[in-house]
This record gives C-alpha cells, sequence and structure tokens, in this order.
C-alpha cells in the first residue's frame, strides 16, 4: 500500500492513553488541514476502538494497543488499532447497534456504529483468543471544499 506518511506505536492498554491515542492521530493530521468536524469525528472514531480494545479485548488481563496511522493518497486517512486480547466471537453480533458484551457495565454498544457513521470503511478482523484488528478509513475534504 502506498502512503505518503505513517506513524505507528504501541501502548498499554490502560483507559488513561485513550487521551494519548487522540492526541497521535490530531497531531498527524494536523499537516493535511483537516475540518473541525473532520478531527472530531476521527478522535471519535479513535477513541471508540481503543477503548473497545482496552475494556473488550483485555478484559481479564493486560496487553499493548497497537496503532498505525498513514495518510494515503487522495487524502484518505487510514487507522488500524489492534490487540493480541480475547477476541470477538461473533464480529456481526458485536457490530449491531446497542449490543454489548459488557452490560453490568452500563456500556451503550454504540462503538461500532460510531465508528461506521464516521467513516468511509470499518474492516473488522478477529480470532478467539488471539485479538482483534480494526482498519478504518475516511477520505479528507479538499482544502477549497473546507471554506
Amino acid at each position: 500500500m502506498k502512503f505518503l506518511n505513517e506513524f505507528r506505536c504501541a501502548f498499554p492498554a490502560r483507559s488513561q492513553n485513550e487521551a494519548l491515542a487522540r492526541a497521535a492521530l490530531s497531531a498527524f493530521l494536523i499537516p493535511s488541514d483537516p475540518t473541525a468536524q473532520e478531527l472530531a469525528d476521527l478522535r471519535t472514531v479513535i477513541s471508540e476502538a481503543v477503548t473497545n480494545a482496552i475494556v473488550h479485548g483485555y478484559r481479564n488481563c493486560s496487553g499493548d494497543v497497537s496503532l498505525c496511522l498513514r495518510m494515503l493518497p487522495e487524502r484518505t486517512i487510514y487507522i488500524r488499532v489492534s490487540d493480541k486480547g480475547c477476541g470477538i466471537p461473533d464480529i456481526e453480533k458485536a457490530m449491531t447497534p446497542l449490543y454489548t458484551s459488557a452490560p453490568e457495565e452500563e456500556r451503550a454498544g454504540l462503538g461500532f456504529a460510531i465508528m461506521q457513521e464516521f467513516t468511509d470503511s470499518l474492516h473488522v478482523r478477529s480470532t478467539s483468543g488471539t485479538g482483534t484488528t480494526l482498519i478504518m478509513r475516511r477520505k479528507l475534504g479538499t482544502p477549497h471544499e473546507q471554506d
């Protein structure tokens, strides 16, 4: 895959590191001059993806969350968030709005719906006991559309 720029990192699956992921995404995107709405949408997307990895992927254990950001041609941002946690046994069920695997924690079950709404594509790969990878893309508007 041809890309114009790339950033990769891994961090412990701790809730405070969700802010780290949002900050990394923001810093990575700023040179591309996204609109305030594009930036807000993508910050929400990465928050949902990282939170899912932390809360659901590593429910009863610890591990790392890996993040890869790429700027692709035609102003398309590629976001990959992965974990080596418990995996998702039924991806289709997990992506159903309002479904949550943690109802006792008062989770809304809207993470995947939000990620789908704010991106152009969302692909989920998961294997029970091995982990989950989310790959999302969104094309940013051209600068003249932002005026």
